[in-house]
């Protein structure tokens, strides 16, 4: 008896652990093309079978919806013909074909006044096998990026000028944002593109300094490949490493961007994925407070230790775009929470994620400038991280990082 009771029990286990699986959600994500162009389809509807739940797609023809393993999503677009497919997996690409079905009879119901109108012309008929089915236009989104003029260096010679500075904060944005325009087919506009971040974008194997030099200084010299006449030297400079488990604590403000421009994909989504990157190598020393802004500036979370990783991750986790961007407001109580939290010795910073478009309270390039110089004396650092495409504010970042003591990289 007590065999079979086991049994049953055992039995019941097994039954409960299969549903509890099978009724696992999964983020299924992917993108909605049209199957004769291969061109993204833009305000795709995404439904779950059986449910009101679904979603769109944005204006790169993506979506990313949460959904039971097994269950079915309904894709569908005007024009074309509804799909339905099974969902196994995360991944899941659609390709819609187009409707090419002609409508047999339109009925209208409703009551209203006929009207007669004398027509000076000629008129006539066509019956509906005439009428030739066509494709949505694609339409191509705005491109209100903004980009700095770019200023030449102009020739010193180097016998009259023979002081040269380096910078310990330096740049790479240009070459991750010029590279997103090749990988798309688009020319990259002269004043995006900036050689010396192109440069600095990559990590370079030179040996440690030796001894009691803090750094290394290492030359290569070249014939200029336009001007034979002329030759290029670049000039490296290693620092000493420090071994992370002696470094000083941090004491970070993550300062995100959560205005309806950052709703797409390539922003907000792509900022918690790399902030939640930062987060799972800090130390219990370190400690992060998160600060957003849209139409008003407001902290979501108060400085928190490294050993808290869970907290920090759920407050990433519940950020939501929506509304217009103070960003200046922003910044200002970003600052005011660094300087509150400050550490002596320590790595003081405020990273900033945005796409740069800025539309209230301060806002131009000039009031940025005169803000973010009133910060820098604060001894907090500043790390400007830009993100998306289409609106990008590469002028705003670009000015917000050399005011501010920092550096200026896009994701």
């Amino acid at each position: 008896m007590k065999t079979k009771i086991l049994r049953i029990g055992f039995a019941l286990f097994l039954t409960v652990s299969t549903f509890m699986v099978s009724a696992q959600e999964i983020e299924v994500h992917g993108t909605v093309y049209n199957a004769s162009n291969r061109r993204p389809l833009i305000g795709t509807t995404v439904l779950i079978k059986g449910t009101h739940t679904g979603t769109i797609t944005d204006i790169h023809g993506q979506y990313r919806i949460r959904v039971q393993k097994g269950k079915t999503l309904i894709f569908s677009f005007v024009g074309f013909l509804t799909k339905e497919v099974r969902v196994t997996g995360t991944g899941l690409d659609i390709y819609l074909e187009e409707d090419k079905r002609s409508l047999e009879e339109v009925t209208v119901v409703a009551f209203g006044k006929q009207k007669r109108q004398s027509l000076v012309g000629n008129m006539a008929y066509i019956q509906d096998r005439n009428i030739m089915t066509f494709q949505p236009p694609y339409i191509i989104p705005p491109n209100t990026e903004e980009y700095e003029a770019y200023k030449e260096n102009r020739f010193l010679s180097a016998s009259k000028h023979p002081l040269s500075t380096f910078s310990l904060d330096v740049d790479a944005a240009s070459y991750g944002n010029i590279r997103r325009m090749i990988n798309q087919g688009e020319m990259p506009g002269k004043d995006a593109v900036r050689i010396e971040e192109m440069i600095n974008y990559f990590t370079y194997d030179y040996p440690q300094p030796g001894g009691e030099h803090p750094v290394n200084i290492l030359t290569e010299a070249t014939v200029c490949p336009w001007n034979k006449q002329h030759r290029l030297v670049r000039i490296g400079v290693k620092a000493k490493e420090i071994p992370s488990a002696t470094l000083a604590p941090s004491n970070l403000v993550f300062l995100i961007d959560v205005s309806g421009s950052m709703y797409s994909q390539d922003k907000l989504p792509l900022v918690k994925s790399s902030m939640k990157l930062l987060v799972n190598n800090l130390r219990p020393e370190d400690r992060v407070a998160i600060v957003t802004y849209a139409g008003a500036a407001g902290e979501v979370l108060p400085a928190t230790s490294g050993a808290d990783k869970q907290k920090i991750l759920d407050a990433l986790e519940n950020l939501q775009a929506g509304g217009s961007t103070a960003g200046g407001a922003g910044i200002q109580l970003a600052y005011k929470i660094a300087g509150k939290n400050f550490i002596k010795g320590g790595n003081n910073r405020v990273i900033l994620c945005t796409d740069g478009d800025f539309n209230v309270g301060v806002s131009s390039t000039s009031e940025l400038e005169s803000l973010i110089e009133s910060k820098r004396k604060s001894g907090v650092f500043l790390t400007v991280l830009g993100y998306g495409m289409g609106n990008y504010k590469d002028n705003k970042l670009q000015t917000l990082a050399e005011k501010g003591n920092g550096n200026h990289t896009y994701i």
